[in-house]
C-alpha cells in the first residue's frame, strides 16, 4: 500500500474486442474530421488500403512510409504529404514504426491520433514521442503527443508471426518492469501491471503452441495494453534509456533490442528495490525477477544476447559511453563501469545471477 500517491487519470478513448476497426470511421467523426490520412509500414500497405477504403469518402489517402526508430527525415516526407492530402487526423494502422510516425505528424500539425496497433509493443497510449536524427535518438514527452483514442482489434493480432509475437510482447513487458519502480507509479498502474505479468506469462506459451488461439490472443492484447498505459503514465528508467542507445545509435530492431536487454536492466535494478521488483519473481519464477524473466524469455524462444543482433563487442563501449551521458533518475546509481558489466552480460547473453 502506498503511503501517498498522484493518479493522473487516463485521457485516451479506449475501444477493445474483435472486429473493433470497423469502428475507425466512427472515431474519425466523433472527433470532429472529416479528411484522415492513413499511415502504416511499406510492409502493411495493402492492410492501410483496405483499411482506407473502408473509410470510404473520409479517407484522404495513404503514406505508408513509415520505419522503425521513426527518422526526421521521414516524418519531415509524411508531414508534406498530410498537408497535401487535406487532413485534419492521422489513423495509424501498424505497430510502434507506425504509431511513432503518427505522433510526430501530430506534434509538428496538431493533428488528432486514431491508432490501431498490431503487434504488442506499446507505445499507443502514450505521450512519448523518440525521433532518430544524425544518428543518434532522442525522447520527448507531451500532452499534444497522446493520441486520442486507441483502437484495439482481437483479429488483428490472429496472424502476428510467433517470433514477433514473443518480442513484443517482452518489449511490453519491460514496460511493467520500470513501472514497479518508478517514483510517480501509483495503486492504478502497479494493479495493471500484476494483470499484465500474469496475463502474458500464462497466454504466450499457448500463441506459440497455436498462434490463432481467440482467447489467447484476447489475454495477451489486453495485458499489452496495460503495459501500454504503464509506460504513458508513469517515468520509465535505465532499461528504456539503454533501448534508446541501441536502437538509435547502433540502429538495432526495437522489439528485440528491449527483450533482449530486459532480463539484465532488471537484475541490475533488483539489486537496489528487491521489493519493488517482487510481483515480477512471484510472476516469472527463477528465485529473482532478472533470473525468472531470462528463464521466460529462453522458454518462449525470445533473443537472449546482443549478438543475435549484430552488436559487436567492440561497439559496447561506445554504447555505456552514450548511456551515460546525461544525468537521469534511476533506482541504483548509474555508472560507466556498472553499465559496461551489465552489457557484456547482455552481449553474451548469461543468465543474471548465474
Amino acid at each position: 500500500m502506498m503511503d501517498s500517491f498522484t493518479f493522473p487519470g487516463l485521457t485516451t478513448r479506449v475501444i477493445f474486442g474483435a472486429g473493433t476497426m470497423a469502428r475507425a470511421e466512427e472515431e474519425v467523426r466523433r472527433l470532429g474530421h472529416d479528411k484522415a490520412l492513413v499511415l502504416s509500414t511499406p510492409h502493411q500497405k495493402a492492410d492501410a488500403d483496405k483499411l482506407a477504403q473502408s473509410l470510404g469518402g473520409l479517407a484522404a489517402g495513404v503514406f505508408a512510409g513509415a520505419v522503425m526508430h521513426t527518422p526526421v527525415e521521414v516524418t519531415e516526407k509524411a508531414v508534406d504529404a498530410f498537408r497535401a492530402s487535406g487532413a485534419t487526423v492521422v489513423v495509424s494502422l501498424g505497430g510502434g514504426s507506425t504509431t511513432g510516425l503518427g505522433k510526430a505528424i501530430a506534434v509538428r500539425t496538431g493533428a488528432d491520433q486514431v491508432v490501431i496497433p498490431t503487434t504488442y509493443a506499446g507505445s499507443e497510449m502514450t505521450d512519448i514521442l523518440g525521433e532518430t536524427a544524425a544518428g543518434e535518438k532522442t525522447t520527448r514527452r507531451s500532452p499534444d503527443i497522446r493520441p486520442e483514442t486507441v483502437i484495439y482489434d482481437v483479429d488483428l493480432t490472429l496472424s502476428l508471426p510467433v517470433g514477433l509475437t514473443v518480442t513484443s510482447a517482452m518489449n511490453a513487458i519491460a514496460h511493467a518492469m520500470e513501472a514497479f519502480y518508478a517514483p510517480d507509479r501509483n495503486p492504478v498502474i502497479v494493479l495493471m501491471c500484476r494483470d499484465a505479468m500474469a496475463a502474458f506469462r500464462d497466454g504466450i506459451p499457448r500463441l506459440i503452441d497455436n498462434p490463432q488461439e481467440r482467447a489467447a490472443r484476447t489475454q495477451a492484447l489486453y495485458a499489452a495494453w496495460c503495459c501500454s498505459t504503464a509506460l504513458g503514465y508513469v517515468s520509465m528508467a535505465l532499461h528504456h534509456k539503454l533501448a534508446h542507445v541501441f536502437g538509435g545509435s547502433f540502429d538495432t530492431p526495437h522489439a528485440e533490442t528491449h527483450a533482449i536487454l530486459l532480463p539484465y536492466t532488471t537484475a541490475f535494478n533488483e539489486a537496489a528495490v528487491p521489493d519493488l521488483l517482487r510481483p515480477m519473481a512471484e510472476a516469472f519464477g527463477g528465485g529473482s525477477a532478472g533470473g525468472g524473466l531470462w528463464d521466460f524469455a529462453r522458454s518462449v524462444g525470445s533473443p537472449l544476447s546482443l549478438k543475435e543482433i549484430g552488436i559487436r563487442q567492440a561497439d559496447l563501449d561506445r554504447a555505456a559511453a552514450i548511456a551515460v551521458r546525461n544525468a537521469y533518475a534511476n533506482p541504483r546509481p548509474i555508472d560507466l563501469g556498472s553499465i559496461r558489466e551489465l552489457l557484456q552480460a547482455a552481449f553474451e547473453g548469461r543468465r543474471p545471477g548465474g
